[in-house]
């Protein structure tokens, strides 16, 4: 062994024990806060993890919304550019460093001798990952698949249920491209019928969206597809009430949750639907390309794998992971961010991310030529919002925000949405955003 480790990195030395950790991390507590997956990846940062878990244990869990002296904390773990103020994380987010360099020394470690270390001690510690992201779904271990992001999981269900031509589908326009594809490539091929509803948004009205939906529906109606949190706009939709009157109706229900896991607190068996993915990349700030497929129990049976499999009709939720080779170090790596989210607490991060957005927008709402696209009750928006300026073009306000300010943000056109799309995350401070309300203010000024 000390021949082996001889001028090698300190790491590798400590990755040859990787798969005695992982056989006994779902027994493993890593003083006593389970944060098994950051113990491995870095135990001087898990140690600091645990400080900062001591300290936030006076508060509720949706408290310290503004203790700055935490909030600090969570910043200085992201590697943010001094360049320019990102308030894009929709789209994807940052890993915190702590799980970029599980990633990296995952990655590295598997150099050494892939197909061993790979295939016998990386993939020892998918099992135990399984139960830790089942932990934050608040689901069953066996109905969480692994996969690399929404779109895969949501194409396996559209393209895994038994449909036959005539059998009608339920979508929104509001949907995300994707998988708007994916319903037409089913339409096209199997002669099933898409029916759309058009949604105005904002809605404040939970029961008016839950009426565009039920309007839709008929005898023929198999499936409603329902986006939980509109990328667009960031709007939360009333998904459990649209599930509840599909069940009444015998109509199965999909979620697409790309932006909701993690971002806000619930869990994914209370939804009411029966499949649901997302991308893990988003929101949970894992690495990119990673996500997870969630199905009812009962459903997994009836769901086809969309890739080969030796039993692709079978009960295992397991049939969904036959990818082939994959990155393991990206999969592991999730663990070490589902930690890091469970530092910061659920209800406290989707508290903070609302106080986020709200202070930005508050700072702007009364001026008369903004609008917003996203509900401003804290019930069905949290981090994400979008602004309109009355008069002005999207990429304007966009191009002033980065050109003259450094603020990247994304500009919006899609069906009746056209504004900006502006997203702070965990790490954001106030101080940029004050920096944000200014910018905006004199966009709007002509200055």
């Amino acid at each position: 062994m000390d021949q082996w480790y001889e001028g090698r990195p300190t790491y590798l030395f400590k990755y040859r024990i990787l798969i005695a950790e992982f056989q006994v991390m779902e027994r493993r507590k890593f003083l006593g806060t389970g944060l098994s997956f950051l113990a491995v990846a870095n135990p001087v940062f898990a140690k600091q993890a645990e400080n900062q878990l001591a300290r936030m244990a006076q508060y509720g869990t949706g408290d310290a919304v503004d203790d700055e002296d935490f909030w600090g904390w969570i910043r200085e773990s992201y590697t943010m550019s001094p360049n320019i103020i990102n308030l894009n994380n929709g789209g994807v987010a940052p890993q915190p460093k702590v799980v970029q360099d599980a990633h990296i020394r995952y990655y590295q470690y598997c150099n050494e001798a892939p197909t061993y270390y790979m295939w016998q001690i990386l993939d020892q510690g998918r099992e135990p990952l399984r139960q830790k992201l089942a932990d934050l779904c608040g689901c069953d271990a066996e109905e969480v698949a692994i996969n690399r992001n929404s779109t895969e999981g949501l194409n396996t269900v559209i393209f895994g249920l038994d449909l036959k031509k005539g059998d009608e589908v339920v979508v929104s326009r509001m949907d995300y491209p994707n998988m708007i594809n994916a319903w037409k490539q089913r339409e096209k091929r199997d002669g099933i019928k898409l029916v759309w509803i058009d949604l105005q948004l904002p809605i404040s009205d939970d029961d008016a969206i839950v009426k565009a939906y039920t309007d839709a529906f008929t005898t023929r109606t198999k499936i409603v597809h329902v986006t939980h949190l509109v990328n667009w706009t960031g709007q939360i939709m009333p998904i459990r009430k649209i599930a509840e009157e599909a069940h009444k109706r015998n109509i199965e229900v999909i979620g697409d949750g790309a932006h909701s896991l993690a971002h806000f607190d619930f869990n994914v068996p209370d939804l009411g639907c029966d499949y649901f993915a997302s991308s893990l990349h988003k929101w949970l700030s894992a690495p990119f390309g990673s996500g997870l497929l969630w199905i009812r129990k009962e459903k997994i049976k009836k769901v086809w794998a969309l890739l080969s499999n030796n039993e692709p009709d079978g009960s295992d939720i397991r049939k969904f992971e036959s990818l082939g080779t994959r990155s393991f170090a990206s999969e592991m790596a999730i663990g070490a961010a589902v930690d890091f989210h469970q530092v910061i607490g659920s209800k406290r991060k989707e508290e903070r991310l609302r106080f986020l957005k709200d202070y930005w927008v508050n700072k702007v709402k009364d001026i008369p030529e903004v609008h917003f696209y996203q509900p401003l009750n804290r019930r069905q928006s949290c981090a994400i919002a979008n602004i309109g300026i009355k008069g002005r073009k999207p990429e304007e306000l966009a191009g002033s925000l980065f050109s003259k300010h450094k603020i990247h943000t994304v500009a919006i056109n899609w069906e009746t949405v056209h504004g900006v799309r502006i997203t702070p995350n965990v790490y954001t401070s106030v101080r940029e955003l004050d920096k944000l309300a200014s910018a905006i203010k004199s966009f709007v000024a002509g200055s």
